[in-house]
C-alpha cells in the first residue's frame, strides 16, 4: 500500500509539475508576442480641419464600429469580460484623463492602420486589419473628428489576459494582436472611388470581415462567447438568398429582418444602419457579387 501511495504521489506531482511548466511556457511565449516591439514607419496623411471634413470623420467613427468598442463618448470601457479569458478594454480616445487625445497624427495612423501604439507595442483587439484599408481622405476625416471630441475622464485599469485566453490565443483561435495579420511593408492598397458600386460595397463592407469572415460565408466567431450565435452567411447561398435590396436596407433602418425576427444586438445593426442609402446600396451590390460559399467557410 505505501508503495502504491508512493507512486499515486510521484504521478500526481508529475502532472502538477508538467502543469505548471505548460503554464510558465504559455506566459512566456503569450507575453513574449504581446510585448514585441515593431518600428512601423507610417505614411503622411493629411489631417484637415473644415467642418466636411470633421462630419465626414464623425460619419465614419460610426459606421466603421469605433462607437461600438469605445462607446457612444469614445471615453471607452469595458470591451470583453470573461472569467475563462480575461478582461479587456476599449481605450479612452479622448483629450480626457486616462485619454489618449494627445497621439500625433503619426501616432494615429500608426494606431488605427497597424495596430501599434506610440511606444511600438502591439494593440489588443485593435481590428486594424480591417482599418489597414481605409483611404487618407477617410482616415485624415476620421483623425480631424478625434481631435475635436469632448475630454471624458476615464482611467482604464490594466487589461488582464487569463489562461485560456493565453492558450486561444497561441493557438491560433483568438486574433488579439491584429498586428500580426497586417503586412505592413506591403503597398498601399489603391484608393476606391466613391459610389454605388460593387468595389466601394467591399471597401464598405471590410468592417464585417472580423465576424463574418473574409469570405463572408460566416459561421462560429472566433473568440466569441460561447452564448454568441454564428455569423450568418452572407453570400448568395445564405440567409440574403431571399432578401431584396429594399429589404436589405429596410432590415438595417429598422432591425428588423423580411421573415420579421429583430437582429440580435451581437449584431451592429444600428451602427451599419447609420450608413447611407448609397453607401449600403453599394454593400449589397457587393454581397450579392460574392461567390456562394457553404456556411462556415469564413
Amino acid at each position: 500500500m505505501r508503495k502504491l501511495l508512493k507512486w499515486i504521489g510521484i504521478v500526481l506531482g508529475g502532472l502538477v509539475g508538467l502543469f505548471i511548466l505548460a503554464f510558465v511556457i504559455v506566459l512566456i511565449a503569450s507575453n513574449s508576442r504581446m510585448n514585441k516591439t515593431y518600428d512601423i514607419q507610417v505614411e503622411t496623411v493629411a489631417v484637415p480641419a473644415d467642418a466636411e471634413a470633421i462630419a465626414l470623420g464623425e460619419h465614419l467613427a460610426v459606421i466603421r464600429g469605433c462607437t461600438d468598442c469605445h462607446y457612444k463618448n469614445l471615453g471607452g470601457g469595458i470591451f470583453i469580460d470573461d472569467p475563462a479569458l480575461g478582461t479587456l478594454y476599449a481605450a479612452n480616445l479622448t483629450p480626457g484623463e486616462g485619454g489618449i487625445g494627445n497621439y500625433s497624427d503619426e501616432d494615429w495612423v500608426r494606431a488605427i492602420r497597424h495596430g501599434v501604439g506610440p511606444d511600438g507595442k502591439p494593440l489588443l483587439w485593435m481590428p486594424a486589419q480591417e482599418f489597414y484599408y481605409l483611404n487618407d481622405t477617410d482616415l485624415g476625416a476620421l483623425i480631424a473628428y478625434l481631435r475635436t471630441i469632448t475630454a471624458v475622464d476615464n482611467q482604464n485599469p490594466d487589461n488582464t489576459l487569463r489562461p485560456l485566453g493565453r492558450v486561444l490565443f497561441l493557438a491560433g483561435q483568438l486574433d488579439l494582436l491584429p498586428v500580426e495579420l497586417i503586412d505592413h511593408e506591403g503597398s498601399r492598397p489603391p484608393a476606391v472611388a466613391v459610389g454605388v458600386t460593387a468595389e466601394y460595397g467591399e471597401y464598405l463592407a471590410v468592417g464585417c470581415t472580423g465576424c463574418h469572415g473574409p469570405g463572408f460565408s460566416g459561421g462560429p466567431i472566433p473568440g466569441a462567447p460561447p452564448d454568441w450565435p454564428p455569423a450568418a452567411n452572407l453570400t448568395p447561398s445564405g440567409h440574403l438568398a431571399d432578401w431584396s435590396e429594399d429589404e436589405f436596407l429596410a432590415a438595417f433602418r429598422t432591425g428588423v429582418k423580411p421573415t420579421g425576427e429583430q437582429f440580435t444586438e451581437n449584431m451592429p445593426y444600428k451602427a451599419v444602419g447609420q450608413m447611407t442609402d448609397d453607401e449600403l446600396k453599394a454593400v449589397w451590390l457587393f454581397l450579392q457579387s460574392l461567390p456562394s460559399k457553404e456556411t462556415g467557410n469564413r
